[in-house]
Parts: C-alpha cells; structure tokens; sequence
C-alpha cells in the first residue's frame, strides 16, 4: 500500500475578500508541482463564498466538475438552461465536455456559504455538455458507506464519465469498516470534512487528505463522531 497524507494547513490559501479557498492540488495561483492531482481526481477546492457574493459566468470544457455544498446554499445558473440552488445534503455534477459556461452565487444574504468543488479528468472527450443534481440526504446511510458519484446512469449517486466511484462515511465515534477499491489500478483519496478518523498507523484531522493506491482493502476507523469523503479514481490519466 502506498500512501501521502496531506495536513490540512499544508493546503493552498486563497483569500480574495468575498472568497476564501484551501487547495488540495495545484489551483489559480496556487502551484506546486508535487501536488498536481491524485491520478485523476485534478482539483479539490475547500470554499468560502461570502453572503450574496460569488462566481460569474466563466467558462468550462472536458472536465467532470462535482459540487457538494456543506453549509448554506449555492444559486448555479448555465447557458444549457439551468438554474438551480443546491444545499448541505444535494450533490452536484456538471459533464463541461465541449464546453459550458455558468455562474455559481451564495444565495444567501446573511450566511457564507461553504462547499466543495471537485474536478475529475473524464475518460471521455468532447461529450455533450450536462448536468445533474440529486439530494443524497435522502438516502444517508449511518455507519456505513454512502456512495454518492459513479460511473453507472442507472446506479446510486450522480455519474460521471470516469471510473469513479465517491462515498460518504458518517461514522459515529468507534465504528471501523472496511472500504474495498471496486476497479483494479484504482486509488482512493480520503478527505475529512469533521471529526477524526484512522487508516492503518495515520490519524486524520478535519480536512487532511489522504491518497491510498496500490491495494484493494483498508480499513477507516472514526476515532470521534466522523464525516468522511472517499473519493476513489484511476489513478492513470487518459491517454
């Protein structure tokens, strides 16, 4: 098994008044070339979007880019029509694929609103623009793991185009399972969103990362009452 924990104060900073952003992976102004991506998983953003502030429209193309809002809620509005608002609880995904352009505002007047924006490198290029959105609050399941991103249309979660697999652990403190790479050569990314969990000898704080590849199984113990993100992708980039 091989691994790289990344420290959640090791991460990029960001802080541009009306948007504070930690990068995981190389982002903008942020560039380190030992932190480029982890296989394919290219960039996770941890944002801050204060009250009624956010992104104009800008552009995207052949990028699978994930949204998983945690606090407050996030107004997204594209040039396919859509326009939605996605909360703590909805997932997000948007397929740029020949390209899309959209804006993403913190509806709220009163609160930040916090989320997640995390880019994959499909395994597909120039696909039709799409997008999706669902409410996995609708089917958490306790102690367990929560698959919420796959490559399947018809299975659990949103899907993408890559095989990948995301799930959500909200472990009470105590609990451990194991969690088993469903596709050969893949590797697994886990992120802390609260608590404190362990994998093998290497504790994990709130918003440490930790890339696991080279093997099939390992085990996650939550050593306080725990919200992980397993984030499981080849780790070849496309050809």
């Amino acid at each position: 098994m091989k691994i790289i924990h990344h420290k959640a104060d090791t991460r990029g900073n960001a802080n541009h008044g009306w948007l504070k952003s930690r990068h995981t992976f190389s982002f903008a102004n942020y560039h380190n070339p030992e932190r480029m991506n982890f296989g394919v998983l290219r960039v996770l953003n941890d944002d801050i979007v204060s009250q009624s502030q956010g992104f104009g429209s800008h552009p995207h193309r052949d990028m699978e880019i994930i949204s998983i809002p945690l606090e407050g809620d996030l107004k997204h509005k594209d040039n396919m029509g859509n326009e939605t608002i996605i909360k703590a609880g909805d997932i997000q995904v948007m397929s740029a694929g020949t390209g899309v352009m959209h804006s993403e505002f913190n509806n709220n007047p009163d609160q930040p609103v916090k989320f997640l924006q995390i880019w994959v490198i499909p395994n597909k290029m120039n696909v039709e623009p799409r997008y999706g959105q669902i409410t996995v609050a609708d089917n958490a399941k306790p102690n367990d793991f929560q698959q919420i991103v796959s490559p399947n249309k018809d299975d659990e979660g949103v899907w993408i185009h890559q095989d990948a697999w995301f799930h959500l652990a909200k472990f009470d403190q105590g609990v451990a399972k194991e969690y088993k790479v469903k596709q050969e050569g893949n590797g697994v990314y886990v992120f802390v969103l609260e608590g404190k969990a362990k994998i093998g000898d290497q504790v994990l704080e709130k918003r440490d990362g930790l890339g696991i590849s080279d093997t099939d199984s390992f085990k996650l113990e939550a050593l306080e009452n725990s919200e992980i993100l397993l984030m499981e992708v080849p780790m070849s980039l496309p050809q």
